[in-house]
């Protein structure tokens, strides 16, 4: 009887061993939820910020395509007005003239 009491005690003990090592796993576990639902908003932040960022790059216009951006028009435009003045002299002295 003393042996089955004993062996009883130790089973009990083990029971209570193993009952506090679950309830430990189920509160690491449980940290762990909270850790990977903390990470997925994170991440979830963090992608609206790239996608955001991305945004902005495309539609950003710096200081230098502003200026490189005026030069070339100015540039078409004497181009235009050469093309122009060479129209307009070249028509007046080459006896084209349709009104004589």
């Amino acid at each position: 009887m003393k042996k089955f009491e004993a062996k009883v005690r130790h089973v009990i003990a083990q029971f209570r061993v193993l009952k506090q090592e679950n309830a430990d796993l189920y509160a690491e576990l449980e940290g762990k939820d909270e850790e990977i639902k903390q990470l997925k908003a994170e991440l979830a932040q963090s992608q609206r910020d790239y996608n955001n960022l991305k945004l902005a790059k495309m539609i950003e216009i710096s200081d230098t395509d502003i200026k490189e951006s005026k030069m070339k028009i100015s540039r078409l435009i004497r181009e235009v007005n050469k093309c122009i003045s060479i129209l307009s002299t070249g028509t007046e002295g080459d006896g084209s003239d349709t009104n004589q």
